[in-house]
């Protein structure tokens, strides 16, 4: 994508389109920046980006004058951005921008759930291995920051389905799609949409490239299908990279890789650790490298992080479990034999049938806090009206809901928060939802002990 002497327009001024800007700019454009948005809602380094920034609306902006648009995730398509691009404008998004300026291997990380945990320790891989590594994209660091500013042997991006939505051309080395389950139909018409935008990950791929995928996933063999590259399944006994207990066995050399004395805690998490090693071996990791990654590893906050243990009962903070899938994933994938289900918040439009059918096989009792809890209690009672030995409680905050939830756990139990909802009707963030679960569970052991 040559960008030098080009009239380009940056479309939202987020952290993506800061980026994207000065990118532009780096790489000899005439950039003009826009937003929606009033600067005083803006970030301040706005006002000094080395552009033209037009905010508040995108009045004066000649968008069907551009040789570029660059969009920023999340921006939806508007009147005069459709009317550009139908008249042949080039419209991309920053992702696609940032990777057609990299000229290392790109390795993506894609799926609803647990995106951040496989990109940061695949991150941590590839460092182990002095491989100098880039980590970002949907987690954190805009992609564009890997352009110019420093060399790299890498980059690993985290890539959400809007990040994917505008990706001509892109051309990861090893794509990653963890798992498709229903997430921001706020957006998308139907789901079939939103698995289509994740899957436009592997559309470039070429026959030296490698898509992974869950083992037995039609879903996601099937979006990997769309492009050429050597497609590997993960996960389960007869997978190219199997999880057995608490083992990986890459079943090419059969090379295992221990995963018992981790920090990594859930059979979801021991998957996911599973195509970071897939992935880093597809560029030529060494294992003792990867080994020594995953006894380091640090998982990151709020998710599956045990807090306490309390008279035999685990805690586990997976507050970043905001929709449903995710919070199936983490039920079923408790080491544990029963939990104690803290869910709830504000509803995301999917089916709550699912998480009803993890908790019939898995769950002592849920405890339902926030606007959803109406709905799931619902969900309950009409999926599976026989499900009698199932407790369902309510809290009016997260203090009494760790204070029920421990009331209704067993000795080897795990009280687990995986609210399989938004934070925003009772909290600040999904961080600031796990912090007040961590502090209730610690007070509380404190109370008792």
């Amino acid at each position: 994508m040559q960008i030098s002497g080009k009239k380009v327009i940056v479309v939202g001024l987020g952290k993506s389109g800061i980026a994207a800007t000065r990118l532009c700019a780096h790489l000899g454009a005439s950039v003009v920046a826009t937003d929606s948005a009033p600067l005083d809602k803006l970030a301040p380094e706005v006002g000094a980006l080395p552009a033209q920034v037009l905010v508040g609306g995108h009045a004066g902006v000649d968008f069907a004058a551009a040789d570029l648009i660059v969009v920023s995730p999340g921006v939806p398509t508007f009147a005069a951005l459709a009317e550009a691009e139908q008249k042949g404008v080039p419209v991309v998004g920053e992702l696609a921008l940032a990777v057609s300026q990299l000229q290392i291997p790109v390795l993506f990380v894609g799926g609803t759930n647990g995106k951040s945990t496989t990109t940061s320790l695949l991150g941590d891989i590839l460092k182990e291995s002095g491989l100098r590594t880039f980590v970002g994209g949907n987690l954190g660091i805009p992609a564009s920051e890997a352009v110019g500013h420093k060399t790299y042997d890498a980059a690993v991006l985290e890539v959400s389905s809007f990040q994917l939505e505008r990706a001509p051309g892109i051309k990861p080395k090893v794509s990653i799609l963890l798992n498709i389950t229903e997430d921001h139909l706020d957006r998308y018409p139907t789901f079939q949409d939103y698995a289509d935008a994740k899957g436009n990950a592997f559309v470039g791929q070429g026959e030296g490239d490698v898509a992974l995928v869950p083992e037995g996933d039609y879903e996601c063999r099937r979006q990997a299908s769309r492009g050429k590259g050597h497609v590997l399944e993960i996960g389960g006994a007869g997978a190219d990279y199997a999880v057995v207990g608490h083992t990986i066995i890459e079943q090419s050399s059969e090379q295992r890789f221990e995963l018992a004395k981790t920090r990594l805690h859930g059979r979801h998490n021991h998957t996911n650790a599973a195509f970071a090693v897939a992935a880093a071996r597809a560029i030529g990791v060494p294992a003792l490298a990867v080994q020594q990654a995953l006894l380091d590893f640090v998982p990151l906050p709020h998710r599956m992080a045990l807090v306490t243990e309390l008279r035999g009962v685990r805690f586990y903070d997976d507050s970043k479990g905001t929709n449903v899938g995710a919070a199936v994933t983490a039920l079923l994938g408790l080491s544990e034999a029963r939990g104690v289900l803290i869910a709830g918040g504000r509803d995301k439009l999917g089916s709550y049938e699912p998480l009803v059918d993890a908790l019939r096989k898995k769950g002592r009792a849920v405890v339902l806090i926030g606007e959803a809890a109406d709905k799931i209690a619902t969900a309950i009672r009409e999926t599976y009206p026989a499900l009698a030995e199932l407790v369902v409680a309510r809290a009016d905050d997260m203090t009494g809901a760790v204070r029920k939830a421990f009331e209704l756990a067993q000795p080897g139990d795990a009280v687990l928060l995986s609210p399989a909802c938004s934070s925003f009707d009772m909290f600040k963030s999904y961080a600031d939802r796990g912090d007040r679960f961590a502090d209730a569970a610690l007070s509380l052991k404190k109370e008792l002990s």
